[in-house]
């Protein structure tokens, strides 16, 4: 059965980052991060528009939402990270930097946000105060690229332009592991249950134990490798670069499943959702496109229609027109309206009371 994506459009520049919700109790979010400065959030399983955040006076490299889809935050090359009400749309705080913030991400309890920026800093601010960093971690000789909490928010891992990879131990405010690499890093995910850091650098896919920093697999793929992500029960994971292609391989063997077409451009992001079911990519040409994990289940948008639903589906509609020639009423069932679901308030721009309609920010159903 052939792989259909869902696509989102609506930014007017490459869409360089994508982050997911937690599950709540109005579905998943997904937020993106765009060289147009203005981070969208969508309805993680449609790619329905939800809202738009502005205020950021440059390009939006990296974007975070809490695991309740009740914060976002995101880095930009206004030199500031941006903390934003994810119901409202209005920004809670802006948080000065020195250079281009390149990455940001919330710890568990959202109490805390660590950025990474050109100044080759990785910082964690108390979103409790002022807006002060409380941590700085100093060490890397290049622009950091990512940067996480991990080990139970007892470290932050980051990955930089010079070719390493490094862990801070919170307490100590000291470097206390180091990977280097033979290319630049691009991508860092942490698995759903924190066990599992996988990273992206030149044609490789490496996946690193976390409390060790052991590398478990290193995986070559057929084009330079932007972002990967591991499937959250870990038997297949995904990844996209610069051929424009979306890979699937299986995480136990390394082999290749599958790899599809779709975007018209490099592949910069790429991240599963929290409930497995499909992924999402983010493009240098300006889009977003919504991939089914298992393709031809019904899910979302997407629905399967199986033979003997479309005999009967065809025996019904002929009823119902041999009926209505008769002259006698006929009911028709209503069809199924995937967007029926639990609406939560809508994003609104922090300088203005109701939503503005995003033009084009739609999403579209496009063979690949």
């Amino acid at each position: 059965m052939k792989q259909i994506p869902l696509t989102c459009s609506g930014h007017t520049r490459p869409v360089v980052h994508l982050d997911f919700s937690g599950q709540t109790e109005c579905g998943y979010f997904l937020i993106s991060a765009c060289k147009d400065g203005k981070p969208m959030l969508r309805m993680g399983d449609t790619g329905d528009w939800v809202g738009t955040f502005e205020g950021h006076k440059g390009a939006v490299w990296g974007v975070a939402l809490n695991e309740s889809a009740t914060l976002a935050a995101s880095g930009a090359a206004d030199f500031t990270g941006k903390i934003w009400n994810a119901v409202t749309g209005e920004e809670v705080h802006s948080l000065q930097h020195n250079h281009i913030v390149k990455t940001v991400a919330f710890s568990q309890d959202s109490q805390y946000l660590v950025t990474g920026s050109n100044e080759k800093l990785v910082r964690v601010f108390d979103l409790n105060s002022d807006g002060k960093a409380l941590e700085s971690y100093a060490g890397h000789a290049g622009a950091v690229k990512r940067a996480l909490f991990c080990r139970n928010e007892k470290c932050v891992i980051s990955c930089a332009d010079d070719k390493s990879m490094r862990l801070w131990d919170r307490s100590s405010g000291q470097e206390v592991s180091r990977v280097e690499f033979n290319s630049h890093p691009n991508g860092l995910e942490l698995s759903k249950d924190g066990n599992i850091l996988t990273v992206t650098y030149g044609n490789c896919t490496a996946f690193y134990d976390m409390e060790t920093l052991t590398q478990l697999k290193e995986i070559t793929i057929p084009t330079r490798v932007s972002s990967a992500s591991l499937h959250p029960d870990k038997h297949i994971f995904v990844c996209g670069g610069e051929d424009f292609k979306m890979y699937k391989y299986d995480y136990v063997t390394g082999n290749e499943i599958e790899s599809f077409k779709g975007h018209f451009g490099p592949v910069h992001s790429v991240s599963f959702s929290p409930d497995g079911e499909l992924y999402a990519s983010g493009s240098e040409d300006g889009t977003l496109r919504l991939w089914q994990t298992t393709v031809g289940k019904t899910y979302g948008l997407w629905k399967c229609t199986e033979p003997t639903d479309l005999n009967n589906s065809i025996s019904n509609s002929n009823t119902t027109v041999a009926a209505a020639a008769a002259g006698v009423g006929a009911v028709t069932p209503a069809p199924n309206n995937p967007a029926a679901a639990v609406s939560c308030p809508p994003v609104v721009s922090a300088a203005a009371a109701t939503v503005t309609p995003t033009p084009n920010a739609n999403r579209e159903v496009t063979a690949n």
